[in-house]
């Protein structure tokens, strides 16, 4: 129960943080959210490093997870809106990388946990650095100029945009904005509006891409990979280490097919591949557990399908959602959105071993290939391909009907 509490608890912070994410990045800017976002951070890994009872590591990591919370729909905002349109999916590929690369990082911090005492700490101590480090680099980057325009604050604009783009673009890129610039609207944009008003169509797909991701069954997968690999005699850090490169080679072909094939694509590409990977499952659990050839395939059938996961339905949600949202919208629209992630997560998390033991898993692992088979019909039917197109025309072409 502890331990579970200590888990659901930090992701319990990550659905407050979500939450509160658009109305914070709308009121201070982009910038300045990151920076509030490593605040959390810092604060709650501290707590967690030094407290000796668990209300101390409770509370620590309530503030982690609101950080954490806080953070991703900051940046999947920030790297849309300073992106030129035709790299805007390969830099929106980096986020998923950089996630990757701190799991590993975080992996081999912890190796020595089990021999060294009190390692766990140290390992608490050690997060706190790159929070830091976010915290500080923030203040030498440009601030998106769609914020800055929406603020009236138009000179502000200019002068991001000519250290984003150059100065040759500068007046084309103000155009664009201004275009699609409509003064009748009001800034402030209510929730009955989003959930119920005509932007519904939106955010439903949004959220709807979001559940979908989470319902596949990724992070039973990254939850249970370990015990998998375990079965076919394979070290937990071995297949720790396994699983994080495949999760990593993976993104570094999303990153170059992005701006190729498009965000589409990929998706439906990543879905179909996660359900021949939950199919390749079923099959193994149809073996008696010891055959070795039902073992290897259940080995192979995880690691493809964490490979797929991260070639389309990991990384490219987060980029499309704000392409697709309006700019008036885009970082509430957002804040919706993740908080559908982080319940779903915190559900199959919670719920995942208890379905396990009581439905078995042939009938567990069919029920998330089922997810994944319609994840590919609701792409096909609710998704358009954003790929090279500004964000004014991705509005424009998506604009709901007074």
């Amino acid at each position: 129960m502890a331990e579970g509490l200590v888990v659901s608890t930090c992701l319990g912070g990550a659905l407050i943080g979500s939450l509160l994410s658009g109305w914070v990045a709308d009121g201070v800017g982009r910038r300045r959210a990151f920076q509030l976002s490593a605040l959390p951070m810092i604060l709650g890994a501290g707590m967690s490093a030094m407290t000796k009872t668990l209300a101390g590591m409770l509370l620590g990591r309530l503030f982690v997870g609101t950080g954490m919370g806080l953070g991703p729909p900051v940046a999947s905002l920030y790297v849309t809106e300073v992106s030129p349109a035709f790299v805007r999916g390969t830099y929106g590929s980096f986020i998923q990388i950089a996630t990757c690369l701190g799991l590993m990082a975080a992996l081999l911090i912890g190796i020595p946990v089990k021999e060294i005492a009190d390692w766990w700490r140290t390992c608490f101590w050690v997060s706190t650095i790159p929070a830091a480090l976010l915290a500080l680099a923030m203040v030498f980057c440009a601030e998106s100029p769609h914020w800055l325009y929406k603020q009236g604050r138009t000179e502000e604009a200019e002068t991001e945009f000519e250290k984003l783009l150059g100065g040759s673009h500068v007046k084309s890129a103000l155009a664009e904005l201004s275009k699609f610039d409509r003064g009748d609207e009001p800034d402030d944009v209510k929730l009955s509006e989003l959930l119920f008003g005509r932007h519904f169509q939106v955010i439903f797909i949004g959220s709807t891409l979001f559940a979908l991701q989470q319902l596949s069954g990724i992070n039973a997968i990254f939850y249970f990979s370990s015990t998998v690999f375990k079965s076919a005699g394979v070290p937990s850090n071995l297949a720790n280490v396994c699983v994080g490169i495949s999760n990593l080679a993976g993104s570094i072909i999303a990153m170059l097919l992005m701006d190729r094939l498009g965000r589409k694509l990929l998706l439906l590409w990543s879905f179909s591949g996660m359900a021949v990977a939950m199919a390749l499952q079923v099959v193994a659990g149809s073996y008696h557990s010891s055959d070795s050839g039902a073992l290897y395939l259940s080995v192979g059938g995880t690691l493809m399908f964490v490979l797929m996961f991260a070639l389309g339905a990991g990384p490219v949600p987060g980029l499309l959602l704000p392409e697709i949202f309006p700019s008036r919208i885009r970082a509430k629209a957002m804040a919706i959105c993740m908080s559908v992630h982080w319940v779903i997560n915190f559900f199959v998390g919670l719920l995942f071993l208890q379905l396990l033991e009581k439905m078995g898993p042939q009938l567990l692992y069919s029920g998330f290939a089922t997810f994944c088979l319609i994840a590919v019909a609701f792409v096909k039917r609710n998704v358009v391909e954003t790929k090279g197109k500004s964000l004014q025309e991705i509005e424009i072409a998506l604009l709901p009907q007074e």
